[in-house]
């Protein structure tokens, strides 16, 4: 009876750390990696996310091993070294400059949470001029940003800009939904990526990968460049002469970290994700 009662206690147990893990988890804070900038704290099995509360774009992302793969910094004149580096950093000069980190060209937004459970939070986001709004969705395997209000006349773009493995260098490579092949991070993507649109960075030295998803397919550039202190993704997103901007409609983005190196298995985790 002893062992029977001893054997059912551990398996409650065991089930109720298994239901923790799952758990998504919001709590206010600072990020004191970024500048000690107020920040929702978005706790998941997978991922720490900073969402940087004035600018409302993600200023740090730290893998189950602690280590920041987005690395913004706030310190004016840092440049690709801290103050450019964020997600979606999606208006620039565009009717505003809005979803990005809180650095010195970026005008504010004002949030709300309004889902806040153990499977889901969400937290809305609307531009201090009221032409802007997005969503952002965190779920325990990955977060989801959406557009879902444009300025009329205007256009923006979705970036991830940051380091892969906590800093930029020459082990760091990508993958992506044009072929199955390893590509060296200072390799250029110029063109439209193939539909699921997606990227993935990784580090020899990590043993994950950050993935970037694009929902909805369209005909739009999807440029990649490397600056040597940080990646420069953005979809809908064409470099040049000048950089332009084509995104014009509500859309949704996923960010997220998969436990692997394959490209295979990356492929299948975001397909999967496609179908949700």
């Amino acid at each position: 009876m002893y062992i029977k009662k001893l054997s059912l206690f551990i398996f409650l147990i065991l089930g109720l750390n298994s239901c923790n893990h799952k758990k998504v988890k919001l709590t206010n804070g600072l990020d004191k990696s970024a500048g000690n900038v107020p920040a929702y704290i978005i706790s998941t099995p997978i991922a720490t996310y900073y969402l940087e509360k004035n600018g409302g774009g993600l200023s740090s992302m730290l893998d189950k091993d602690n280590v920041d793969w987005i690395g913004f910094h706030n310190k004016a004149g840092s440049g690709h070294k801290g103050e450019y580096r964020g997600f979606p950093n999606a208006i620039h000069k565009q009717d505003g400059s809005y979803f990005h980190a809180m650095n010195a060209k970026t005008d504010p937004s004002n949030s709300i949470v309004e889902i806040e459970s153990e499977k889901h939070i969400r937290i809305k986001f609307i531009s201090d001029n009221k032409k802007w709004e997005g969503l952002w969705d965190f779920y325990p395997d990955r977060c989801d940003f959406s557009m879902i209000k444009i300025s009329k006349g205007y256009k923006y773009w979705v970036q991830y800009e940051g380091v892969p493995g906590g800093k930029m260098d020459n082990t760091d490579f990508w993958y992506s939904s044009l072929d199955n092949k390893q590509h060296p991070i200072t390799e250029p993507f110029l063109g439209d990526l193939p539909s699921p649109e997606w990227i993935a960075f990784g580090d020899k030295n990590s043993s994950r990968m950050l993935y970037v998803l694009h929902h909805e397919n369209d005909n739009f550039p999807d440029n990649y460049i490397s600056r040597p202190d940080m990646t420069v993704l953005g979809f809908g997103r064409q470099n040049g002469k000048k950089t332009s901007k084509h995104l014009t409609t509500a859309q949704t983005f996923s960010i997220g970290f998969v436990e692997s190196k394959k490209y295979y298995t990356i492929d299948n985790v975001i397909k999967n994700l496609i179908k949700k």
